[in-house]
């Protein structure tokens, strides 16, 4: 199976993508960590929805032509991300930039693996209510990060990544999203009722939504059209080798759309989640691990049904991981 995933060209017509489970692959690939604790965070920032504004014309006018090359020149190459460039028809040096995008989904992995860990432990920890019997999250978070149990959900989420990647395309990669990114949708609804329902959120959603232009600048924009290549997985070789299990007849165009939206919508809802949430409990909205294990916990444990409602934000997670 490993050398399967390495090249493409071998598994037979069943380990394609259908249209629906490779929209759903890669919108998979797409709705990450980054949505969530950091494009809440740079939208504050950066202006509200002038910001997010900028991020809509950055995925547009940029991001959404790159995905749409990157799914064309991996079902041309039909080749591992670092084959594909040259099997499409470029020169042999284009081997050398595909070898780069095998190598940026590993360093991203020591990254997202630790955090995947965290949160599925978070997840059990609030389902259960032990995660609110001591109120000090900081020094909470602290102790667990410096113990030996992150090691242990590590290889917990290392474990559940394998399972599902070595179970293939048809039977592993799409089959998992069919299930997991619907259950996505529900849980980012759920919760975004449940944040712009609570008392004072509206002062959140309001410093989410208006538009403050005179904070738009150039460094705005830079950071907007990072978050656009971050946020759709581009130049990480993934979305290479997903259009390598592409089937020849199924159209790249509105399925590059059908991503591109699913990315704005979930990094549109994470704002109704973060914003009226941390307004209502007069939290800053900062960005990073402060945000997810620190602050919110703190918001849960005085929000009704807060253990119910922190764990689905933390499944949540875990999936987006």
């Amino acid at each position: 199976m490993k050398s399967q995933l390495n090249n493409p060209a071998s598994p037979g017509k069943s380990d394609r993508f259908s249209s629906a489970g490779f929209i759903l692959a890669a919108i998979g690939s797409s709705v990450g960590l980054g949505n969530m604790w950091k494009f809440p965070y740079i939208t504050g920032e950066h202006g509200g929805a002038a910001f997010f504004l900028l991020f809509i014309i950055c995925l547009i006018i940029i991001g959404l032509p790159v995905l749409l090359a990157e799914l064309a020149i991996g079902r041309a190459g039909r080749g591992s991300a670092a084959t594909s460039f040259v099997k499409a028809g470029g020169p042999k040096v284009f081997g050398q930039l595909g070898l780069l995008q095998v190598i940026a989904p590993f360093l991203i992995l020591t990254f997202y693996v630790i955090v995947a860990g965290w949160t599925l432990h978070y997840a059990v920890m609030s389902f259960s209510g032990n995660l609110y019997n001591n109120t000090d999250f900081g020094g909470q978070f602290t102790g667990f990060t410096e113990g030996y149990m992150p090691i242990i959900w590590q290889v917990v989420a290392i474990a559940i990544t394998g399972w599902v990647v070595a179970k293939g395309i048809s039977g592993g990669i799409e089959k998992f999203n069919k299930v997991l990114i619907p259950g996505l949708i529900i849980l980012l609804i759920v919760l975004m009722i449940r944040a712009v329902t609570l008392p004072g959120a509206g002062a959140g959603v309001s410093f989410f939504l208006n538009p403050d232009f005179s904070k738009l600048s150039p460094e705005a924009a830079l950071v907007a059209l990072g978050h656009a290549f971050f946020s759709l997985s581009l130049g990480m070789g993934i979305l290479l080798t997903y259009g390598a299990y592409v089937d020849k007849r199924q159209s790249l165009g509105p399925a590059t759309l059908a991503i591109g939206a699913g990315d704005l919508i979930y990094a549109f809802i994470a704002g109704l989640i973060i914003f009226p949430t941390t307004a209502s409990f007069g939290i800053e909205p900062n960005a990073g691990p402060s945000l997810v294990f620190i602050a919110l916990p703190a918001a849960f444990s005085a929000m009704p049904l807060g253990a119910f409602f922190g764990g689905l934000f933390f499944v949540l997670l875990a999936i987006a991981a």
